[in-house]
């Protein structure tokens, strides 16, 4: 089976709003996410997680380079069924709640009425918000609307599940639902690739991580080896400091 992700010479250019010329976002960026695996997307803010994120869903365009999924174009409408998505901020219909907002989602991936309403059921139960199924929107922390997020982005059942800072801003028991959640979906098949800036959840769910810095992967590896490999007694977090501060002072 192809990578369920993979990325050749992938380049993002943007206008310069300061001056002549282009800003490059991303630069030759490589990568390949294999089935069944969970794939930590990590780098310091403005380093082009969420530009990779958007290229991926084929939200914005690249400026070189090529992007295939399930061994398709990004741009193949079929690839769709197959991948659910979860925004680091989502925001819905505040007047809804999780039944009628599911409900929604169910409909456009034309789910029939039967298996959209057990589909619903299984995974507000899965989330843990069964009992407010009937709640507004208007009424939910961020911690529940992220659960429902997740949810959501489960709805059409994906293979791959692509998760922009999923635990961001979350406190400590949400955060830990959430990481439990995801165990729990790897073990049951899915294939898993998220940006984070908790390293901590990094570590305890990955298999392999890849560092961006200014747009470049300056390191992919897996977990085990990427920590083992490094000074004694360090941490991710350690490892990922030193690494970015190597990177910067190749150039200075």
């Amino acid at each position: 089976m192809p990578p369920l992700i993979l990325t050749e010479g992938l380049v993002k250019e943007y206008k310069s709003t300061i001056g002549k010329g282009n800003v490059r976002v991303i630069d030759n960026l490589n990568l390949k996410i294999e089935e069944g695996e969970v794939f930590a997307f990590i780098g310091p803010n403005g380093a082009g997680k969420t530009t990779t994120i958007k290229l991926l869903l084929n939200f914005i365009f690249p400026t070189e380079g090529k992007i295939l999924l399930f061994g398709k174009p990004s741009n193949d409408i079929s690839t769709r069924k197959e991948i659910g998505f979860l925004p680091e901020s989502s925001y819905y219909y505040r007047y809804l709640n999780p039944v009628e907002l599911l409900d929604m989602y169910g409909r456009i991936f034309r789910i029939g009425k039967r298996e959209r309403l057990k589909k619903i059921e299984e995974l507000l139960s899965m989330v843990g918000l069964e009992d407010f199924r009937h709640m507004p929107l208007r009424n939910f922390s961020k911690g529940m609307l992220q659960r429902l997020g997740l949810a959501q982005a489960l709805i059409n059942d994906p293979a791959l599940l692509i998760l922009d800072e999923p635990t961001s801003g979350l406190d400590p028991i949400v955060r830990r639902e959430i990481r439990d959640i995801l165990r729990r979906l790897n073990q049951d098949g899915k294939t898993i690739f998220f940006s984070s800036h908790e390293l901590s959840e990094v570590e305890m769910i990955s298999h392999r991580v890849g560092i961006l810095n200014r747009g470049r992967l300056i390191r992919v590896d897996r977990l085990n080896e990427l920590v083992s490999g490094g000074m004694a007694k360090e941490s991710l977090e350690d490892i990922f400091i030193r690494l970015i501060k190597e990177d910067v002072d190749k150039d200075v």
